[in-house]
């Protein structure tokens, strides 16, 4: 992908997809390349100052990504991720709080579902929410399979903000990821 100049790689979670943000930077010639799951975003061949930030967007809300180059020492350089305005630490730390991710695989294929739980909009999966005995549910198909969305009360406010989500593939539930 990049050549040897490669001084940082990046894995950012977003809703739609887990990317990675690989940077190559020239410290002699001011090069820099920004690329994204492979694809160059970002080439500029001939840069005359060796510090700075370079601007770019990621996945399909394309949330904006900045990568600051900053000079530690004599020809020593630190690089540093910001997403959506926030260091990539805070940005992870943040969507943990509003998302919940699972990890599942059907009929040999790797899934990824996204909850927002502000908005409850799995990754745009299906059109609605619909009441049940024991709170809501949404329903859709991966793959060939039937997956649903439940949201349920944990019975008590602290926890979860007192609604509990979990996913079932074909009745069975699946396990949430750390992402």
């Amino acid at each position: 992908m990049l050549s040897d100049d490669t001084v940082a790689v990046w894995e950012v979670a977003l809703s739609d997809g887990v990317f990675r943000i690989e940077f190559a930077h020239g410290t002699t010639t001011g090069k820099r390349i920004v690329c994204i799951n492979g694809k160059e975003v970002i080439r500029k061949d001939w840069m005359f100052k060796l510090v700075g930030k370079e601007t770019f967007t990621v996945g399909s809300s394309e949330t904006k990504a900045t990568i600051y180059i900053e000079a530690v020492s004599g020809f020593a350089y630190e690089y540093s991720l910001e997403v959506d305005g926030k260091s990539l630490q805070k940005f992870t730390d943040s969507r943990a709080k509003i998302t919940k991710t699972w990890l599942l695989k059907a009929d040999g294929e790797d899934y990824r579902v996204v909850l927002e739980k502000d908005t409850m909009d799995p990754a745009k999966m299906f059109q609605k929410w619909e009441f049940v005995d024991d709170g809501t549910e949404a329903v859709f198909p991966v793959g060939e399979h039937e997956c649903c969305i439940k949201a349920t009360s944990s019975g008590g406010r602290r926890k979860s903000g007192g609604i509990v989500h979990c996913l079932l593939l074909d009745g069975q539930k699946v396990a949430a990821s750390a992402q």
